[in-house]
């Protein structure tokens, strides 16, 4: 059925009704936004201006008739949520912020994009920072998981807190997408979640005018796409003239909110730069168009061609009731939340505290305390489960999730409810509700990643997601991890089978070089615990952090317990003295599974070689970092003529900064029994005991400024590089 045909769903409630005397209107506020684009691009000869000039009409549609949002209130709490996956088309988003009357998006502001200006809030791409920006986009088809994650966020809270008459909740997230974005894998893991979870509060809205970078879509994509967007379970709406039929998209975007059990994708065929002598061809996409053309695109808009920057007041005065309007709808829902606050006050008390990013109890009195932990050995991934089990259970802001690895991560606690369509039933009768908390991501790392920060991005505070995989799968999610970094949103992820004891699956499981990424990754938190006791305090950090994403990194195989010496605040500290040693002749340096090396080569070196050493928990380098001078001199004794040796079977680099010389790794795995691939390359307390007495007899005959630009590999077993 064509969306023109369609009559406004009963019952429907608008923004705005789309009125036949709106043309005009409207003709004038797409040909003098088309016409600012190209002025904009052309002031600093770059930009991106094909598809914001194509896309007018869904904005208007958007902005104008159908989304709830209140510019006076950017943050007002059910607005609804719009994500532009296709983030180089910023200007779009920026303009329509502007027209709207975002205070901040002044016409100087639209005008400083690409520009020289430091304050300027008209990045390259949309940032989370921007009133009216909810998640930072630009890779593209994070945005479409980052909208699933929105969404899902609006179910959960819907689905515990919405009561009969009292609807808080209930507002619809929208993504804008190119052809781009539907190329992308994370943006197809993400479509059959969503798909799978029936979210019918999801809108994606595809702009369609088949042109990439290098040309057309058919030079390297030529599927179905409304097919495939059925079979993933969405409905699908196509409008045939998104250059101009805002009120076919108008009646579409009103047809998706009344969808019951699926999410809806809209179809939009535009024509990138229209009214270019470009339109319609990739020369189109990312480049200014040059002041010639300018001029041709004013003309063919009816625009004077002489004149820049263009909007009269008539463009200012159609868009000037939006702010009453969104004033209107949180003063209406504001009195909701208060008759909701008399007749429900328990669940009020704790929808105010989620509003207000606040758990609704001290999480310090939840984790265990050390004294009950086990003495006997245990794998820390199962250590991360005591830890963040009773967390869950207690707290409902978490959302736990899983790459389809439930049996092997431990992140599943007693009585936890999936999030699930209510309607659901699987065959393993594994079912749940939109109250679940626990969520099956299936094997979708990436998506999982980027729905995290969507949920994360909600509403800060309101959701602590936290994920779980095998450590080598997070350099799937890297990219998604990333983002969260770049926004500042916190996010557990929980990364077991973390080392080459991961054992028999082999180098394909084992990560090496993977930390080193994380390490090197601005605003993160990669912690790697020695034992429970560790692990309670790598929580405690990841709580802590309210502007920052943590990686927890965990071992298949057990570790031995260290109650006498382990401590929950020295790794909130990122590293401190685990055994000390007066007049140490070397410092070993251990980390999460390794540290046990480096404790029982401490054995070695005093009994075989009568050398005595200090041993260094170093969980987390970031935490260590922001630690006070003196306590960095104390910890790791700067001053010293004892060489400082890193232990852990990774690859060394980054550890320069810390220590003299390393007990590492230099290639792959190798699929052995845990503790076999540990002997195979040569993680052995005798051969690494051996080693260090070298290095410190060296160090006792030549002076430890010998070693000084000298980072040496201690590692004899060179056969296996």
């Amino acid at each position: 059925m064509s969306p023109s045909a369609l009559s406004l769903p009963q019952g429907t409630s608008v923004a705005a009704t789309f009125k036949k005397d709106d043309d005009p209107k409207v003709g004038l506020v797409l040909n003098q936004f088309r016409c600012l684009i190209a002025d904009l691009c052309q002031q600093f000869n770059g930009g991106h201006p094909g598809s914001a000039m194509g896309m007018a009409a869904i904005g208007v549609a958007l902005w104008k008739y159908v989304m709830k949002y209140s510019p006076s209130n950017p943050d007002y709490f059910n607005r609804d949520r719009f994500v532009l996956s296709n983030g180089h088309t910023c200007l779009f988003q920026y303009t329509f912020l502007h027209l709207a009357g975002y205070k901040d998006m002044t016409f100087e502001q639209l005008k400083s994009y690409h520009s020289s200006r430091h304050d300027s809030i008209c990045p390259g791409h949309p940032e989370i920072e921007i009133e009216g920006i909810e998640v930072t986009t630009g890779p593209l088809g994070q945005g479409v998981a980052n909208a699933v994650g929105l969404a899902m966020a609006t179910k959960n809270l819907a689905a515990t807190y919405n009561r009969p008459s009292y609807d808080l909740v209930n507002n619809t997230t929208y993504c804008m997408i190119g052809d781009a974005c539907l190329q992308e894998g994370v943006a197809l893991e993400a479509f059959q979640a969503a798909g799978h979870w029936k979210l019918n509060n999801l809108v994606v809205i595809y702009d369609n005018n088949q042109i990439t970078c290098d040309g057309s879509v058919d030079l390297c994509n030529t599927e179905d796409v409304n097919a495939k967007m059925r079979a993933c379970g969405w409905e699908v709406i196509e409008i045939a003239n998104g250059c101009y039929d805002v009120e076919g998209i108008v009646k579409a975007l009103l047809k998706a909110k009344e969808s019951q059990d699926q999410p809806t994708f809209i179809n939009i065929r535009t024509v990138i730069g229209i009214g270019s002598k470009r339109a319609g061809d990739a020369k189109a996409h990312g480049a200014a168009y040059g002041s010639d053309d300018v001029r041709s695109i004013k003309k063919a808009f009816g625009m004077n061609p002489d004149e820049h920057f263009v909007v009269h007041e008539e463009v200012y005065a159609y868009f000037a009731d939006i702010k009453p309007r969104g004033e209107a709808l949180e003063k209406e829902w504001n009195s909701l939340l208060e008759a909701y606050s008399r007749n429900h006050p328990e669940l009020h008390s704790e929808f105010k505290l989620r509003m207000e990013g606040k758990f609704p109890k001290d999480w310090r009195s939840i984790i265990p305390e050390k004294g009950i932990f086990s003495k006997d050995p245990i794998a820390s991934r199962k250590s991360a489960g005591l830890i963040c089990n009773p967390l869950a259970a207690n707290l409902n802001n978490f959302m736990v999730g899983t790459a389809d690895l439930s049996p092997s991560v431990a992140m599943s606690w007693k009585d936890k409810v999936d999030f699930q369509h209510p309607n659901l039933k699987t065959q393993c009768s594994i079912n749940g509700n939109y109250s679940g908390r626990y969520i099956h991501y299936g094997v979708r790392e990436h998506a999982m990643a980027g729905i995290a920060n969507g949920l994360a991005a909600f509403n800060k505070g309101s959701f602590l997601p936290v994920t779980s995989s095998f450590f080598m799968f997070y350099i799937y999610a890297a990219p998604a991890v990333r983002m969260g970094a770049l926004q500042g949103l916190q996010a557990i992820h929980i990364a077991t089978h973390d080392s080459i004891g991961t054992g028999e699956d082999g180098p394909t499981h084992q990560p090496i070089a993977l930390p080193q990424l994380y390490r090197a990754m601005p605003n993160i938190l990669y912690i790697r615990p020695c034992d429970t006791e560790e692990t309670a305090g790598a929580f405690a950090a990841a709580l802590e952090a309210k502007n920052t994403p943590t990686i927890i990194s965990l071992s298949r195989q057990n570790l031995p317990q260290y109650p006498e010496n382990s401590s929950r605040e020295g790794v909130q500290k990122g590293a401190y003295v685990f055994i000390e040693e007066r007049d140490a002749d070397v410092t070993l340096m251990g980390v999460g599974a390794e540290l046990a090396f480096a404790v029982n080569a401490r054995t070695v070196l005093l009994e075989k070689c009568g050398i005595k050493a200090r041993v260094i928990s170093f969980p987390c380098q970031r935490l260590f970092d922001a630690q006070p001078l003196e306590y960095k001199r104390e910890v790791l004794q700067y001053r010293s003529t004892a060489p400082r040796v890193i232990i852990e079977a990774y690859a060394v680099n980054g550890w320069e900064r810390y220590a003299d010389a390393g007990f590492s790794m230099a290639s792959f795995g190798k699929s052995l029994p845990g503790s076999d691939a540990y002997k195979y390359f040569g993680f052995d307390e005798d051969i690494i005991a051996a080693e260090v007495a070298k290095l410190v007899a060296d160090v006792k005959r030549d002076g430890i400024e010998s070693l000084h630009g000298e980072f040496r590999d201690l590692n004899p077993i060179k056969e296996h590089y």
